[in-house]
């Protein structure tokens, strides 16, 4: 998992509330258990029309948003079934931080766990930063250690984030990354136990 630590980039605005994971990426791009290629499924009932032609008026689709790297986005994103693929196809599309100010618990978890920072503002504050990305500037800024949000303007914008969720995204770590973190004392732990109760090593 790459680390994360500062992001600049363009922000599209996406002002729907209670976007679900289905909208996120439809069930006929869950086929695969590999993260590439799911770009090409990200909104796609939003960005393509029945012949499978870009819809000019989707925020993604317009010139001005070309190479965005981060969303802000409506009440409750990524509510939902628990499909990790819409993690996945966000990540491979280029996005690497969604703002809003509330998510679907499970998809705020899988964020974590694929190297996606969620962040979590007041409603007023998301509302305002929406209102710069629709602006001719849509350059924003994201700094991970700092926890801020600069918006084109130059506004700063606090958001809170559980500690230890930050260190394992600035470190580059899931949750097998984090475990392996401690591989020798786990060997010491199972050595230790084996000559103690030598009878289950026996059984297995």
């Amino acid at each position: 998992m790459r680390p994360f630590d500062k992001l600049e980039g363009r922000a599209a605005p996406l002002p729907i509330a209670n976007l679900d994971t289905d909208q996120l990426i439809p069930k006929q791009f869950l086929k695969t258990v590999t993260r590439k290629g799911l770009a090409q499924g990200l909104f796609y009932d939003f960005r393509f029309d029945f012949d499978g032609k870009p819809k000019p008026d989707f925020v993604l689709n317009q010139p001005a948003y070309q190479g965005t790297r981060m969303l802000v986005c409506g009440e409750n994103f990524g509510c939902g079934s628990s499909r990790e693929h819409a993690p996945w196809a966000l990540l491979d599309y280029g996005i690497r931080c969604v703002i809003a100010p509330s998510f679907g618990d499970i998809f705020y978890n899988n964020c974590f766990e694929n190297g996606l920072l969620p962040i979590r503002l007041p409603a007023e504050q998301v509302h305002a930063l929406m209102e710069e990305a629709r602006g001719g500037n849509h350059l924003f800024a994201v700094d991970l250690e700092a926890q801020t949000v600069t918006s084109p303007s130059g506004k700063v914008m606090h958001f809170d984030i559980h500690p230890g969720r930050k260190e394992k995204l600035l470190g580059g770590l899931d949750s097998i990354g984090e475990t392996l973190q401690h591989v020798s004392d786990i060997d010491r732990f199972e050595t230790a136990k084996g000559h103690q109760t030598p009878w289950l090593e026996k059984a297995s």
